[in-house]
C-alpha cells in the first residue's frame, strides 16, 4: 500500500504470507489479502457518501471473511456495530434506529430478519442494504461491489473508525456504548487500559487464538488485537466440543477463550477422548462472561495444566480484572485483581463512602476508558461522585486487593455466557392483554448458568393459564432470539415491590430458587 501505514498495513508489508485468520472449515486470509481487501472495502463505503462518524450494522457468522467489513469500515473513519445474525427483525428495528445506521450488511443466516427490519423501519431505514454471500433481490452484494473498487481509490480519513458494541442500558434495551474516534495519526496509541490488558494476555506476533465464541459481541475485538499484534486467529464457525478440541490441536493454538457453558460440554466428552487430547502449544485459556462454578473449574485446571486466567470486564471498559490459575487456587472464588487503575468498593446509596475491605459494595474503578451511552447517558458504569466507574456490581474485596462478586450486574441474566436483559423479554411479554403484570429473572442452571424464568400475574383462571403459556412463548420466539426466551413461566397473584414500588427481584428469584411461593 503507497498510503500513509496503519497497524495493518505495516504487519501486511512485513509479513504478506503470513496468515492473519483461519477459519476452521472455511476461508483463511493472509495479511496481504486482508489488507488488499479491507481497503476496497473502504473504498467502497467511501464511494457511497459515508462520512467519518457514520454507522454501519454487520449481521455476519464466524469466519475470516468478515474481518475485511470491519477493517474497511475502521479505515473509511465509520463506526461499525457487530449484530448476531440469529438476531431477529424487531431487535434489528430498534438497534437500526437507535444507532441511525446508514448501511446494513447481512449475510444469508440474517437475511430473513434484515428483512423484516427493513419493512419495518422503511425511509427511516439505512440508506444501504448489503447481502454477503448471498442473494436477495433488491439488495447489492458487498463483496461484489467491493471487488469492483481499486485499493487505490480508498482515501484517508481524518479519523479511524472502530467498533460500537450494543450492551445494557439502564431502559433493558441494548443501548450503543459510543467511544470517541481517534485522529488517524494517533490511532496506534492505545488507551492504558488497553495496552494493560494486551500485556496481561500476552498477545503478540507468536499468538495463535481461538475464537470459540460469537464474534458479534465484545470477544470480537480480540481479534482485532491479535491483528495488531501481528498475530493469527483461528475462528470456529460454531462451537463443538470436539472440533474445538481438534482446532487447539491442528492449529497450534496459544490462547483461547472460553465460557464456563464450554467447559461444562469439554467436560461431557468421553473420558477416552479427553484423556487422549494433547495441545503442547496451548499456554493460556481465558475465560469470562460468567461465573464459574468452582467444581467446573477445578476438573479444567485438573485437564489443561494451570494455564486458565479468568477475567472480569464489561462491554464498557470501566475495569479489568485478572487472575491466573495459581492465585485462583489460593482465592477460589476471586476474579482477580485489577490491571489497570485501583478498585473501590462504596456504599452504592452513597457512592462517596469507601466501604471497609471484607464489606459488600458497588465495585467500581479508577482508570476505566471514557465513553457514554448514544443518548448521551453512561448508564450502570456512570461515573462515581470521585470520578470512579461501575458496571453496578456488588462484591468486596480481601486485604490482598482481589475481588470477589456477590451480585449481578443490576438484573443482567447470563445464559451460556451470552447477555439477557430482562427488561427487553419482560417488554415483549407485557403486549399481551392477559398480562397484568410480569418479572423474568434468572434461575441457577447447571449447564448454561442460568435459565431465562418468566413470572406472570394474569386474571386467567389455572385452565386457560396452559394455553396462555403457550401464547407467549410463541409471542417470544417471535421477537427475540432463543437464548433470550423463557425457559419457564410461573404465575402469581401479585408480585413483591417496595414501599417505593420498586420490583423486589431478589426475592422473586430466591423464591424460584428454593421452591417457595412467590409473596407480593
Amino acid at each position: 500500500m503507497t498510503k500513509r501505514a496503519d497497524v495493518l498495513s505495516r504487519n501486511a508489508q512485513h509479513m504478506p504470507e503470513k496468515i492473519a485468520a483461519y477459519t476452521v472449515g472455511g476461508p483463511a486470509l493472509d495479511y496481504a489479502t486482508l489488507d488488499q481487501r479491507s481497503a476496497s472495502v473502504a473504498a467502497l463505503f467511501q464511494s457511497l457518501g459515508l462520512k467519518t462518524g457514520d454507522r454501519i450494522g454487520t449481521m455476519l457468522g464466524n469466519s475470516a471473511v468478515t474481518l475485511p467489513i470491519w477493517w474497511g469500515a475502521r479505515r473509511a473513519g465509520l463506526y461499525f456495530i457487530p449484530l448476531s445474525p440469529r438476531m431477529r427483525g424487531a431487535e434489528l428495528t430498534h438497534i437500526l434506529r437507535d444507532s441511525d445506521a446508514k448501511l446494513l450488511v447481512a449475510d444469508a443466516g440474517a437475511i430473513e430478519a434484515a428483512l423484516e427490519a427493513k419493512i419495518a423501519l422503511g425511509t427511516d431505514g439505512p440508506t444501504h442494504w448489503f447481502t454477503h454471500g448471498a442473494s436477495e433481490a433488491d439488495w447489492a452484494d458487498l463483496a461484489i461491489d467491493a471487488l469492483s473498487m481499486s485499493p487505490s481509490e480508498w482515501r484517508i480519513p481524518s479519523h479511524a473508525g472502530r467498533e460500537m458494541i450494543f450492551s445494557s442500558g439502564t431502559t433493558g434495551r441494548p443501548k450503543g456504548i459510543e467511544r470517541a474516534l481517534t485522529p488517524w495519526e494517533t490511532a496506534d496509541q492505545l488507551p492504558d487500559l488497553e495496552r494493560q490488558m494486551r500485556i496481561a494476555y500476552q498477545l503478540d506476533q507468536t499468538t495463535i487464538y481461538l475464537s470459540a465464541s460469537p464474534i458479534y459481541h465484545a470477544t470480537g475485538r480480540f481479534l482485532t488485537r491479535v491483528i495488531e499484534s501481528g498475530g493469527t486467529n483461528v475462528i470456529l464457525p460454531q462451537f463443538e466440543p470436539a472440533t474445538a478440541l481438534a482446532a487447539l490441536r491442528d492449529y497450534g493454538v496459544t490462547h483461547s477463550q472460553w465460557v464456563p457453558t464450554m467447559f461444562n460440554r469439554l467436560l461431557a466428552l468421553p473420558a477416552s477422548e479427553r484423556a487422549a487430547f494433547q495441545a503442547p502449544a496451548h499456554r493460556i485459556a481465558l475465560h469470562a462472561a460468567a461465573p464459574c462454578p468452582v467444581p467446573v473449574k477445578h476438573a479444567m485446571i485438573d485437564w489443561w495444566g494451570p494455564i486458565l486466567i479468568e477475567y472480569y470486564g464489561g462491554s464498557e471498559n470501566a475495569g479489568v480484572t485478572m487472575i491466573d490459575s495459581e492465585a485462583w487456587l489460593s482465592h477460589i472464588g476471586s476474579v482477580g485483581r485489577s490491571i489497570g487503575g485501583a478498585i473501590h468498593i462504596v456504599d452504592p446509596e452513597n457512592p462517596t463512602r469507601e466501604r471497609a475491605t471484607g464489606e459488600i459494595g458497588l465495585v467500581t474503578f479508577e482508570g476505566g476508558v471514557a465513553f457514554t451511552y448514544l443518548d448521551g447517558t453512561t448508564g450502570a458504569a456512570s461515573s462515581t461522585p470521585k470520578g470512579y466507574a461501575s458496571y453496578g456490581d456488588l462484591g468486596h474485596v480481601d486485604n490482598e486487593n482481589y475481588l470477589y462478586l456477590s451480585g449481578r450486574r443490576n438484573d443482567l441474566i447470563i445464559r451460556g455466557g451470552v447477555n439477557v436483559y430482562p427488561a427487553e423479554v419482560e417488554m415483549v411479554i407485557r403486549q399481551n392483554p392477559a398480562v397484568r403484570d410480569v418479572a423474568v429473572v434468572g434461575r441457577t442452571d447447571p449447564e448454561y448458568g442460568e435459565a431465562v424464568v418468566a413470572v406472570i400475574c394474569t386474571d386467567f383462571s389455572n385452565e386457560a393459564r396452559e394455553a396462555l403459556v403457550a401464547e407467549l412463548d410463541a409471542q417470544c420466539r417471535a421477537a427475540l432470539s432463543s437464548v433470550k426466551c423463557p425457559r419457564e413461566f410461573h404465575f402469581s397473584e401479585a408480585l413483591p415491590h417496595n414501599e417505593n414500588g420498586k420490583l423486589l427481584k431478589r426475592a422473586i428469584r430466591d423464591a424460584i430458587e428454593t421452591g417457595r411461593p412467590i409473596d407480593g
